[in-house]
């Protein structure tokens, strides 16, 4: 097993990690461009969330069926095929020039980052000590908040100045340099045990999995986290744009960076979970979160960066340690148990934005709130009952 503190580690930790700067990039490109884009092609807020959403429900959709291949064929060889496909997608959406064909393009860069996603957790559960788990996770997610922060930064400044063909060309470029890199220092795995089990007994074992409740109620818990914490970002650069800030989308696609906060707290969350309770930081969390979001009904730019820098320090936090508790307590099958859990992430992420834009257009910040606390509230009722749980025996899947 890989141990922390050591070459392996550190080139391991690396490697994973840029490839998950990559897919993030990839994945949040276009979120700071759809106030431009809604005005391009002359379509409301709710229409060109369309965008963003058929990239994460694609990537929901196919979590599965790559996990269950990895189950086959090895997770590193399913991590490579997904960082080669990003760049010839990324090149082929170049020549998409109406909003349905561009689309399309974007649910199939789902299909493609979904086999990164999918295996990256698996791979590590299996290839390192479980203190170096804890500890590799939240570097793996802190590059999730990096690429994330990048992809957005890049997409508002270059999409504005060259337009979304000319930020996806340059994105596509810089992802295939990105995999090459990576293919070059990911190793082969050491630990992986290949299950050549026919379909239906990976039905069963996602079936076992939904039935503990202590691995479905952290799944539940991540998406609702989730769909709170990139649609409230999503309403905000909306929120920006307009009176009475007005700002260019360049200046509004700086609030992503913000997500340093949540790169900070991602990287604290295993040192939480070695030394406290994992579900008390999952609620410690979603306060931080709310209570960024409730500071947001302040009409002043100084509030709106303290409310997001708390919202992403909570929900990174609270993420962290839901990914890890299913990667943990999950003690077989685990890539598909990690890929249930990123279903529900990604199925929540894209959900919620309806909700939260929904709100917004209707509302203004104030109903967007009212609709963000029944959810957070929601999810703190489900960290309860997952207190009340965590003692049940967990089942293996046959």
């Amino acid at each position: 097993m890989i141990e922390t503190n050591t070459l392996a580690y550190k080139k391991t930790s690396f490697a994973l990690a840029l490839g998950s700067f990559i897919v993030f990039c990839n994945l949040y490109l276009f979120q700071p461009m759809l106030p431009l884009m809604a005005t391009e092609f002359s379509v409301s807020a709710t229409q060109i969330n369309w965008v963003l959403a058929a990239t994460t429900l694609m990537l929901a959709v196919c979590l599965i069926p790559w996990a269950i291949a990895s189950e086959i064929v090895g997770r590193r060889i399913i991590m490579v095929i997904s960082l080669l496909l990003m760049p010839i997608v990324g090149l082929a959406m170049v020549f998409t020039q109406d909003l349905f064909t561009l689309t399309l393009a974007r649910a199939v860069m789902g299909i493609s980052v979904a086999g990164y996603v999918a295996v990256a957790v698996a791979y590590m559960a299996e290839e390192f000590s479980p203190k170096a788990l804890m500890l590799a996770v939240g570097g793996y997610i802190s590059a999730n908040s990096l690429g994330g922060i990048a992809g957005r930064l890049y997409g508002g400044v270059i999409g504005e100045q060259l337009g979304w063909h000319g930020a996806v060309l340059g994105m596509a470029v810089m992802s295939l340099l990105g995999a090459i890199v990576v293919i070059k220092l990911l190793p082969p795995q050491q630990h992986f045990v290949r299950h050549n089990h026919q379909l239906h007994v990976h039905g069963r074992q996602l079936i076992a999995h939904l039935k503990q409740p202590v691995l479905w109620l952290a799944m539940l818990i991540g998406g609702i986290n989730f769909a709170l914490f990139v649609n409230l970002y999503s309403v905000t650069g909306f929120r920006l744009v307009a009176a009475p800030f007005n700002l260019p989308l360049s200046w509004a696609s700086l609030i992503f960076l913000c997500y340093l906060s949540g790169t900070i707290t991602s990287r604290l969350s295993g040192r939480w979970a070695s030394k406290f309770n994992p579900i008390s930081g999952m609620i410690l969390g979603g306060i931080l979160s709310l209570v960024g979001m409730w500071l947001g009904l302040v009409e002043s730019r100084f509030t709106i960066l303290i409310s997001l820098l708390l919202l992403s320090s909570g929900a990174f936090f609270t993420h962290s340690l839901a990914y890890a508790w299913v990667s943990h307590h999950a003690k077989v099958a685990k890539a598909t148990a990690t890929a249930l859990y990123l279903v529900h992430y990604y199925v929540g992420g894209s959900l919620g934005g309806f909700l939260l834009i929904y709100c917004w257009q209707h509302g203004g910040w104030s109903m967007v709130v009212t609709g963000g606390t029944v959810l957070y509230s929601l999810m703190f009722i489900l960290c309860g009952y997952l207190m009340k749980t965590k003692q049940q025996p967990v089942l293996q899947p046959q």
